[in-house]
């Protein structure tokens, strides 16, 4: 008996014990030389509906689960389980974040009238969780962005992805279509700090925007129509982004070092090097978010493959599954307790798979 036909007696064994499994094996197409039934991951059924278009999820730090309805504009709270909690109403949110105060980020939409004529612009918001015990009736959005005279002349800007570190500092990834100012380009990711006043409230204050990247272009450093960032649960300032413009390497993982000359962020890895697969050309179509687990794998979505791609912390290749039979259009991933959750945005539903290793 081969490894596949034991695999399939011990997952119809679970099934039998009341785990809600599908058979369905999702090829990887890992390293050369790994067989495909070597690992394989599993759905877990039932798929979560009653979405329109959901574009991120989240495992929060409570841990619930954060979904950004965004054609339904709500960002929906599930249990682990997926038994609904509560909801928030905002416009069009497409990506969501939270810190260690349990503060939740989402990135979204706002409209306001400007001279009689309603306009509508890209919005980060925040939601202190906390103070409201978690009851989501009762949360109140604090906008953030845009703030300035400068960001509202700026209609087509949006704001995408949001990177918490350890000590809540965040980035937030912009994105829009005027990059033509060295100054301030649409195309940016903006650094922000929490300062503790002297009543011992908490205030978000803007840097400004990272320097040393290239709002266009097709080089390591460009940072061509960001799609999504994500930070590492640890002590760093490490970053991975995923960008959907037309540049070469879409998704980079940078660290952040600091020398005698220079401080800030630098490619983890070479451009040529066999073993990075991360950042082959063509790799990728458009990645459209992207998250890390404990052992700093990485996890990218991918809505024009319809794929979803691991690597490990060397930027290898690892357990990669899809097509077109599985997805469409997916634009958000999260991973937690040994679980991958996806945005199956064009099938309006939330897939869920462990790999077959961890059964």
């Amino acid at each position: 008996m081969n490894k596949f036909s034991l695999f399939i007696l011990f997952a119809m064994f679970l099934v039998g014990c009341g785990e809600k499994l599908d058979l369905t094996e999702f090829t990887s197409r890992a390293r050369q030389g790994t067989s495909s039934t070597d690992t394989a991951y599993v759905l877990i059924n039932p798929p979560w509906t009653g979405f329109n278009n959901p574009n991120d999820i989240m495992v929060g730090r409570e841990p619930f689960i954060y979904i950004a309805d965004t054609d339904n504009n709500r960002v929906v709270v599930l249990n682990l389980a997926g038994q609904f909690i509560g909801s928030i109403n905002v416009k069009h949110p497409i990506a969501l974040a939270q810190d260690y105060r349990l503060n939740l980020f989402i990135c979204a939409e706002f409209d306001t009238t400007i001279n009689g004529v309603t306009k509508t612009f890209g919005a980060l918001y925040k939601a202190d969780l906390f103070s409201v015990q978690h009851n989501f009736n009762q949360v109140k959005l604090q906008r953030l962005l845009p703030k300035t005279s400068i960001d509202f002349s700026k209609e087509h800007r949006r704001y995408t992805g949001v990177a918490i570190f350890y000590d809540n500092s965040y980035l937030v990834t912009r994105t829009g279509p005027d990059n033509s100012s060295f100054i301030d380009p649409d195309n940016a990711i903006l650094e922000f700090v929490q300062i503790k006043n002297s009543d011992g409230t908490i205030r978000d204050s803007l840097i400004g925007r990272l320097p040393n990247f290239e709002a266009t272009g097709s080089g390591l450093m460009s940072i061509n129509e960001l799609s999504g960032i994500t930070s590492f649960n640890r002590k760093n300032y490490d970053i991975v982004t995923t960008q959907t413009g037309n540049t070469n390497f879409k998704v980079q993982w940078l660290k952040f070092i600091v020398t005698n000359e220079y401080a800030g962020y630098v490619s983890k890895f070479e451009p040529g090097d066999p073993r990075v697969d991360m950042l082959k050309i063509d790799k990728f179509g458009k990645p459209e978010d992207v998250t890390v687990d404990n052992n700093n794998n990485v996890y990218v979505i991918d809505s024009e493959k319809d794929s979803l791609f691991k690597f490990n912390q060397y930027g290898t290749e690892m357990h990669s599954f899809g097509g077109s039979k599985l997805f469409k259009n997916p634009k958000g991933v999260a991973f937690f307790d040994k679980t991958l959750y996806i945005c199956d945005s064009g099938n309006n539903r939330i897939l869920r798979f462990i790999l077959s290793t961890d059964l």
